[in-house]
């Protein structure tokens, strides 16, 4: 099978060959099939299926060069992950967030279950493996919503396991000392509003990055709030963290159950309250697995050779 793209200019071209015809590689190396490009017109030669899967990601480069938008080597890797888990590129629900023609998207069948989680409920736990995009999309969720006015704060928790008496060697106030611990979740912040925004609204109080242990007695109205990496709470904390949330606000429990750093004779709160909160109704819980890590392609199969190999020591203690 034999399949064309056609482009309509010179700019078109470069946008959809990528530098150094990068992205006709990736497509190339991704399905298998072959890809020559001549006058304008880029051919993809192989078996139906991968061909009409090329079409799709060159297609979909192509239809966002026409919007004028620079299309990055990372986004070319999104579109091809998503190409290959079957994902409607059409019908993807993109998260508008405060950068121009810069939407976050789903990536993976297992991210579109996630944000229609956070669309509809009001309490959302996300379990999954790291690079799978829980924060992040927790993240672009909840900077949507500060955007449309549909709160007016956003609250980013994190348990700093270690915080306490080992951190009183560190230098600077307590912010100081918990702030390493909270940069992940600036991070996210920065990638979706420029930095000098983050840091105008962090200075009003309308986003606001703090440690859990800051949460108590406190309740949190009119408010976006994210607990990330809550595989390190106690079953105390995520009670209390949970029961902080006040009117018109929206809560969004990420974490990896497999990744807790408590002392093995402290039982997760993720994994107490996946099991028991499950039947609430207005509580949401999404799965996400390896097949929706959207980080570098290597992260997928790191993962990957570490659950084989706890599999099969599972198995041979067995």
């Amino acid at each position: 099978m034999t399949e064309t793209v056609l482009l309509r200019d010179q700019r078109e071209t470069q946008q959809v060959h990528g530098v150094n015809s990068t992205n006709l590689k990736l497509t190339k190396q991704a399905f298998g099939v072959q890809v020559t490009s001549r006058h304008g017109a880029i051919r993809i030669t192989g078996d139906d299926d991968r061909v009409t899967r090329a079409v799709r990601v060159l297609e979909e480069i192509k239809s966002r060069a026409e919007l004028g938008n620079h299309v990055k080597p990372t986004e070319v890797e999104d579109i091809i992950r998503a190409v290959q888990k079957d994902v409607d590129l059409d019908e993807v629900d993109r998260i508008e967030v405060f950068r121009k023609g810069e939407p976050v998207v789903p990536w993976t069948k297992g991210q579109e279950r996630y944000v229609a989680a956070m669309r509809h409920a009001d309490i959302v736990f996300s379990i999954g493996p790291a690079g799978s995009g829980k924060t992040y999309l927790a993240t672009a969720m909840a900077v949507s919503e500060l955007r449309e006015g549909s709160v007016r704060r956003i609250v980013l928790v994190r348990p700093a396991v270690e915080a306490g008496e080992k951190l009183g060697f560190l230098p600077g106030d307590m912010q100081a000392k918990v702030n390493p611990y909270l940069r992940p979740l600036y991070d996210a912040l920065n990638d979706m509003m420029d930095f000098d925004r983050v840091q105008q609204f962090t200075d009003r109080g309308i986003i606001e990055v703090a440690p859990l242990a800051f949460m108590r007695g406190r309740t949190l109205n009119h408010s976006f709030v994210i607990l990330d990496e809550a595989q390190n709470c106690t079953m105390a904390q995520m009670k209390m963290f949970l029961t902080r949330l006040g009117a018109n606000s929206q809560a969004v429990v990420t974490g990896d159950v497999t990744q807790t750093d408590l002392a093995p004779s402290q039982v997760s709160g993720l994994s107490h309250a996946f099991k028991l909160l499950r039947q609430i109704d207005g509580i949401k819980f999404v799965e996400l697995t390896g097949g929706d890590i959207v980080r570098h392609r290597l992260v997928q199969e790191i993962v990957d050779a570490y659950e084989k190999e706890s599999s099969d020591r599972e198995a041979g203690d067995g």
